[in-house]
């Protein structure tokens, strides 16, 4: 295993994931701007400039967070980022992921994930997400990229309410058999 980078530069599949930069902000908050967005996510408030801008900087501040890029258009579409603080020893998590409702329902998350996991797994035995326990949406997207739902929760305070969060993660096994695994 290598180094531990938290912000690579990563390109497949039409999208692209660069370190999230300062100069960012105006462009991630006109595709944060929408409250369609946010309605199902625990923190449903997160569209608010005040709330994004909490966000945006806790971001900056983490030293894993990314923007995705699409390639095509080179437009900004939205981000993710590493975690390690709420992750066990060999883990680390990925979260904070928000997409521009145009890039819903096809491949674009699992594109983002899939190289986001596969780097991850070149420096960790584990990747774990942790998702709102209501936010069926998320819930839905795990389990279609080969998330497995762990026993493991986490309770944090989301729009002033304490939210309960399950706790998917993806090995490197379940990885290379599952449906993001890169076919020869």
């Amino acid at each position: 295993m290598g180094a531990i980078n938290l912000q690579p530069n990563l390109a497949d599949n039409g999208i692209s994931l660069r370190p999230l930069a300062a100069a960012d902000w105006a462009e991630l908050y006109a595709v944060a701007d929408d409250p369609l967005i946010w309605a199902g996510h625990p923190a449903h408030d997160r569209w608010q400039e005040p709330v994004f801008r909490a966000f945006f900087d806790q971001a900056l501040a983490s030293g894993g967070a990314m923007v995705a890029i699409d390639t095509a258009s080179g437009a900004l579409i939205g981000s993710s980022r590493y975690d390690l603080e709420r992750a066990s020893p060999g883990e680390v998590e990925i979260g904070w992921t928000f997409l521009s409702r145009r890039y819903w329902g096809g491949t674009t998350n699992a594109a983002i994930k899939a190289l986001m996991i596969a780097h991850a797994l070149t420096m960790f035995d584990r990747v774990i997400f942790l998702v709102g326990e209501t936010n069926i949406r998320s819930r839905r997207a795990m389990e279609k990229i080969g998330g497995v739902l762990t026993d493991r929760c986490f309770v944090t305070n989301m729009a002033g309410t304490p939210v309960n969060h399950v706790i998917y993660a993806i090995d490197r096994d379940s990885f290379n058999s599952g449906p993001l695994a890169v076919t020869p």
